[in-house]
This record gives structure tokens, sequence and C-alpha cells, in this order.
């Protein structure tokens, strides 16, 4: 069997070639080189209401000039509340729901053909989870459904999953869909100026196929290494809150809480440190893992969180601009959606072609971060 197993090490730093710390303590890094499994769909959806950096000017002290400048970013798409009597808010799993279903027609896979749904968000509609709403949403009756909460990093989190889902059960799972959705404004506070203008809502999503274990030339995911380090976790969050909430129970009352979770804070200095630090180790990592080097790869897609990391990043890997893609100007940081979403325009405008190396990372929350190569195999749009 050509595919690879999962090695998972306490990871002590070494050169790649890139400039980086030394870490204090060890790092938890799983890596892995080709898996039997190849992408062949991709779709996304986003909200239909956008706020521009100039609607933002008349909420905050800000400007148009001083977010474009510093970000990259000059608009995004929120969901927002119905205009009926309810004020029903739109639902994120309602935009996963359409990502997907744009991906399985371009995969020209029918729903009951899908044997794994994999939702990653940090920002459900249900605290439960999204997955098996999408599922029957979709009509996918034959596929195990599961959420996967990684943050920035989750789509990329659970592309790697698919993957070894696809290659290591047996031929039982022969495709995947890996959803990548959130909607942060839910959780953004709108006169913290610093976080407000970053973020927006949007949802895309990646079939995945299980491929030929003879051909490896068709191959899709070529290797890949994730990293977690929860010291650093309070750099980037989203915790919970609680208000004391009293039960008359038998004996004596009971206090627990009844709660919510505060406002999304974030050090950005540090955040920005971090990606800058450690993403372009973490693309040499998995390229290693692919036994390939920076210059076979086609296009470098990062989490689009800045433009200024994207620079940096591209900058210390030798990569030029002009392969790096991105989209961060119409959707800010969609957090687990950019990558799809910005993959998905980038093969539906025919600047991604079938047989295109892409060389991804997702960084974000936790703090997590990781690397995945992989070769587009969806066939070319008509």
């Amino acid at each position: 069997m050509l595919t690879s197993t999962t090695t998972i090490v306490a990871f002590a730093p070494r050169n790649f070639g890139v400039a980086h710390r030394a870490r204090v303590g060890p790092v938890m890094m799983a890596s892995g080189g080709a898996l039997n499994v190849r992408a062949v769909g991709i779709g996304s959806a986003a909200p239909s209401t956008v706020l521009t950096n100039a609607d933002l000017e008349s909420v905050v002290e800000t400007s148009d000039e001083w977010i474009s400048s510093r970000t990259g970013i000059s608009e995004r798409r929120v969901l927002v509340a119905n205009d009926d009597e309810d004020s029903t808010p739109q639902r994120l799993s309602a935009l996963s729901t359409a990502a997907a279903s744009h991906a399985l027609t371009m995969s020209g896979l029918s729903p009951t053909d899908i044997d794994l749904v994999i939702c990653c968000s940090s920002t459900p509609d249900e605290l439960f989870g999204d997955a098996c709403t999408v599922q029957a949403a979709l009509g996918c009756t034959n596929a195990v459904a599961f959420d996967l909460v990684a943050a920035c990093s989750g789509f990329l989190f659970g592309t790697v999953t698919a993957g070894q889902f696809l290659s290591h059960t047996g031929g039982h799972m022969k495709n995947a869909l890996v959803i990548g959705s959130d909607a942060l404004s839910r959780w953004i506070d709108w006169e913290d100026r610093n976080v407000c203008i970053l973020f927006g809502d949007g949802a895309g999503a990646m079939v995945m196929s299980k491929c030929d274990e003879a051909d490896t030339d068709s191959f899709g995911l070529l290797g890949y290494s994730l990293h977690s380090d929860g010291s650093s976790r309070g750099d980037l969050t989203c915790g919970y809150v609680g208000k004391s909430l009293t039960v008359p129970t038998s004996k004596q009352p009971t206090t627990l809480t009844s709660g919510t979770y505060a406002p999304l804070s974030m050090n950005g200095k540090k955040v920005y440190q971090f990606a800058t630090r450690e993403v372009p180790v973490v693309i040499e990592e998995a390229l290693a893992a692919a036994n390939m080097n920076v210059d076979q790869v086609d296009w470098l897609l990062l989490h689009q969180a800045n433009i200024r990391i994207m620079e940096v990043v591209a900058k210390r890997l030798g990569v030029p601009m002009e392969k790096v893609i991105t989209n961060l100007k119409s959707y800010g940081n969609t957090s687990a959606a950019s990558i799809p979403l910005a993959l998905d325009e980038a093969v539906r405008n025919g600047t991604v072609k079938k047989g295109d190396v892409i060389a991804c990372a997702g960084f974000g929350a936790g703090l997590s971060w990781g690397s995945a190569i992989f070769r587009w195999g969806g066939d070319p749009i008509s």
C-alpha cells in the first residue's frame, strides 16, 4: 500500500531555510507524506450583505485607507437578521449547505456517493455542531458526519483528517466532503476597531475522492504537517463567560452558571509574529514530507488573515506574490472558510488548473497551524 502513516512527535525545530526562533519546550506535530486521495470539487457561499471600510468609518474611529493599507481588506460579508417579525438570523448552516452543493456539482458526484462529511467551524448555528444538519440538508444519507473545531486552521485540519479516513479504511470510504465555515461577526465587539475591521462570514467546501493506489501521479494530498501550542491560547480567544444561576436543590441550593461567550479577543502583534515566524516553517515541513521543494509549487494559498502576513511568508519562502492566491480584499478573514473560498474562486476563474500543485497553510486560535500540499484534481470548468 502506498499510503503513508502519520507521525506524531514532540517537535524540536530544524533548519528549513527560513528564519524562526527556538521554541520553549516541545510543540506537538503530526506529519505525513502522500495519501491516495485527490480533490475533485470545490464550492463556496457568502452572505449577500456587504460591509465596506467606508461603512465602518461610522462605527469606529477608522478609515478606508487605514484598514486597506494595514490589512488588505476593502469589504467583508456578514450574516444579518432577516427582515421579518421575528428578525430570525440568517443561518451559517445554510451557507455551508450551499457551498457543499456547489462542490458536489463540480465533482459530478451525487449526495449519496458521499461517505464522510466533516464540518469545520468554530461558530456553528448549534452548540452541538452543524455537520448532521448539513448532511441531512444535502441528502448525504450514506455518510457519517461530525464537526471539527480548529478555528482558522479548521479546514486544513479537516482536509488531512478526511484524507486519513479515505486512505486507511480498507476501501470502505471512497468520497468525503470537507466544509469550512464561520460567522465570526456574531462574536465581534463592534466597538473594538482592531478586531471588527478584520472578520467576515462565509463557507467553502471541497469534495475529496479516494484514488488509485498504483498511480502516484493522481495523488492529491502529497504531504502535510500540523501543529498545536496551547500555551499561547490567550493571544487569540473567544472564552466562556457565565452568570451565576442558583438551582434550589433539595439539601442546599446549587450555584451553577448560565453562560455565553465573550467577544473575540486578539493580541494582533503576537498573532502577526506567530504567523510570520511559524507558517514558512510548517510549509517547508509539509514540502519535505512530500519530497518536494518550493520551486515545484504552482500556487501558495494561505489563510486569508492579513495581506502583510502573506507578503512576509511569501518573501521568506522565495515565492513571488504573483503566485499567491488571495481574495482577502473582498471577504476579509472568514476563518475556516477562507482557504476553500479563495480556492473556489481561483478554480472557477481558471487561475488554478487540473494538475496544479498548491501549498496551503492555515493558522489561528488554539494556537494551531499547519500546511498541506496537494495537486488539484478537479476537471476544468466548462
